[in-house]
């Protein structure tokens, strides 16, 4: 009697969370499949039963606020309970991420998990930018004086040819002003990034779960169905900056509003620099008032206790329920 009623309180407790917590999400699931872990996890320790194809009686609600990419990690903010209502606000709060991009390769998924689209230089630069350099570097200078030292190697030559001596030698003159040995550098990737900064305008990319016809665009892609693009929406940037360059690759610190892909940035910015690129590594380091190294949940810590503690650090850090408009969230649920 005492181990079912031990049995029967962990449920219950579990049924009466209500509220947001973080957690961290590893690279290779999807966002969905995560939250279907963290639920089966807890459903299992508090000993429910499951009802896979019962969407409407599902025994515990469980949202997450903003889908993070397969091949992404980091901070994936959970609403529980009456908590899904409160969802909202991570959509379209800000986010910050870390990401690490690589010139000269494009891929169909802007991302390291799809398929090479494109290859091209990131250090050789186009006709026009050779024209824009040449007339820049243009030294009419240097151009008289080799002349004049050629003059002066020949007046030399023939004057040791009379007296039999040796050449007097010349002081050589460089003429390095016609080579020219392009490549983007780290002045010119912050440069580009100033003009994505603030409110801009972006096209999200097709493998997104952005919907056609009730289907996520990812899903029709893979299925090689004919995927319209959707129409370039405003975004907002609020900081934009490059924490390390080491050529190709290059790490951007990131923090923007909802509806941005950092994914598309990065394609934009490969284009923009008279390349391609895409990115290699995504990690989500903050979404809204939760932080990666703060409040996100390592998998390990996924229990009911740690989720109530969770819950109750982080009450601090949300407006209150009755504050927030309820969303129609992406309620877990299990593959049927």
């Amino acid at each position: 009697m005492a181990g079912s009623s031990a049995a029967i309180g962990v449920a219950e407790k579990l049924q009466g969370l209500n509220g947001l917590f973080a957690i961290h999400k590893k690279k290779g699931p999807t966002s969905a499949d995560v939250l279907n872990l963290l639920k089966t996890k807890l459903l299992e320790e508090a000993g429910i039963k499951q009802h896979r194809k019962k969407r409407k009686k599902q025994v515990l609600k469980m949202g997450h606020g903003g889908t993070l990419d397969s091949a992404a990690s980091g901070v994936l903010v959970v609403g529980i309970g009456k908590g899904t209502k409160m969802l909202s606000g991570m959509l379209s709060g800000s986010k910050k991420y870390t990401t690490v991009g690589e010139f000269g390769k494009a891929t169909d998924t802007f991302d390291a998990i799809g398929m090479v689209t494109e290859e091209q230089s990131y250090d050789a630069a186009s006709s026009a930018e050779f024209l824009q350099h040449f007339l820049s570097t243009f030294d009419f200078s240097s151009i008289c004086s080799s002349f004049l030292n050629r003059f002066w190697r020949r007046l030399n030559r023939q004057a040791a040819a009379r007296t039999n001596e040796g050449p007097t030698v010349a002081p050589p003159v460089s003429l390095q002003w016609w080579k020219f040995s392009y490549h983007i550098t780290k002045d010119d990737l912050e440069r580009t990034l100033k003009k994505y900064t603030g409110s801009i305008m972006q096209t999200p990319p097709l493998y997104s779960a952005l919907k056609q016809n009730g289907q996520r665009l990812s899903c029709l892609m893979k299925k090689g169905e004919a995927v319209e693009s959707k129409p370039a929406r405003s975004v907002m940037v609020y900081d934009l900056s490059v924490q390390d360059y080491s050529p190709p690759h290059f790490t951007l610190n990131i923090e923007c509003g909802g509806g941005f892909y950092v994914r598309s940035l990065v394609n934009d910015l490969g284009k923009e620099l008279s390349s391609c690129a895409h990115v290699k590594e995504l990690i989500r380091t903050k979404q809204g008032p939760f932080t990666l190294y703060e409040h996100a949940l390592q998998e390990e810590k996924w229990t009911i206790d740690e989720v109530v503690k969770a819950i109750e650090n982080c009450t601090q850090l949300v407006p209150s329920e009755g504050g927030c408009k309820k969303l129609k969230t992406e309620i877990s649920e299990q593959e049927k």
